[in-house]
């Protein structure tokens, strides 16, 4: 566990946590230092996270995200999450939010484990919460210009090599954020991954969803991709709303030709690919089916 900081207030802010919360139930101050110098989150990010969208001091869907926190944190080799104290620090620091940013305010509240430090492995956890930031509120409302980029893994490789920890979401993002800032430097906003042999895998951030008439499609996780939460909701919530759902391969071509392309995510929820590799894609029939999907996904509790 880190070091108790003293404290528990701190101004909202959008450049930084505005809430911090350990779970032995202390708050902390935000803008103080939390972590050790030698926590292996920090050196060799070593551990794993989950983000969670907060709206009206409220976590929505908290269950979803601890049951996946626990499979990342297995195929990592972590010891079991302690279920009840990290769903009472997400409650907290949610009511917390919502207490100091304003009722109406969102929050991106992100949990984190790590294996603690080197000169002490035995478990680092906190939960922060932050305002949702203008890149996001942008790319919902107006949709990202993405590029395809190649991660040059096989599908079949997260069955092969379960070392490489394809389908956990772990701290280490730093190949995630060079693709990012990769698409950057060429004038787009996002990426869609190919494997090497051409299938549509995941962005950096999000699941990939297509929509093909009326039927709803996204790629298998066993491709070694993680598995979304905010889209497996959206395809629960399709099927009850009696429209079509189906998981299989996609290829480029796909995207291309699809009535629709979406960047699905627990924090920008829902961003439509305007452009794929600078051509524009076409209008998505059904746009405002597949927001009033994620609404209606995100807001069904657990």
């Amino acid at each position: 566990m880190a070091p108790t900081a003293p404290g528990s207030a701190g101004a909202v802010t959008s450049s930084g946590p505005t809430v911090v919360v350990t779970l032995d139930g202390a708050t902390h101050d935000p803008t103080r230092p939390l972590l050790y110098a030698d926590d292996l989150a920090a050196v060799r990010g070593d551990g794993c996270f989950e983000t969670v969208l907060v709206r009206g001091g409220r976590a929505l869907k908290p269950r979803a995200h601890l049951d996946r926190l626990a499979r990342s944190a297995a195929a990592l080799g972590l010891p079991a999450p302690n279920d009840a104290a990290w769903w009472a620090a997400v409650q907290r620091a949610a009511m917390l939010f919502g207490e100091r940013a304003g009722e109406e305010a969102e929050g991106a509240l992100r949990l984190v484990y790590s294996r603690g430090r080197e000169s002490d492995p035995t478990g680092t956890s906190y939960v922060t919460v932050a305002p949702v930031g203008p890149r996001v509120l942008t790319a919902r409302r107006e949709g990202v210009d993405a590029i395809i980029v190649n991660r040059g893994y096989s599908v079949d490789l997260a069955a092969s090599a379960p070392w490489l920890l394809l389908g956990a979401k772990t701290l280490s993002y730093a190949v995630n954020m060079a693709a990012l800032r990769y698409a950057e430097s060429r004038g787009a906003g996002d990426v869609i991954f190919t494997s090497s042999e051409g299938r549509v895998l995941e962005g950096p951030r999000s699941t990939v969803l297509v929509a093909r008439g009326r039927t709803l499609l996204t790629p298998p996780d066993d491709q070694g991709i993680l598995p979304g939460t905010t889209v497996a909701a959206v395809l629960d919530a399709a099927g009850e709303k009696g429209i079509a759902t189906e998981v299989a391969p996609l290829f480029p071509a796909d995207l291309v030709t699809a009535d629709g392309v979406w960047l699905v995510s627990s924090i920008t929820l829902c961003a439509r690919v305007r452009t794929l590799d600078g051509h524009r894609l076409p209008e998505a029939p059904m746009d405002a089916d597949v927001r009033a999907l994620v609404e209606h996904a995100i807001a069904t509790v657990p």
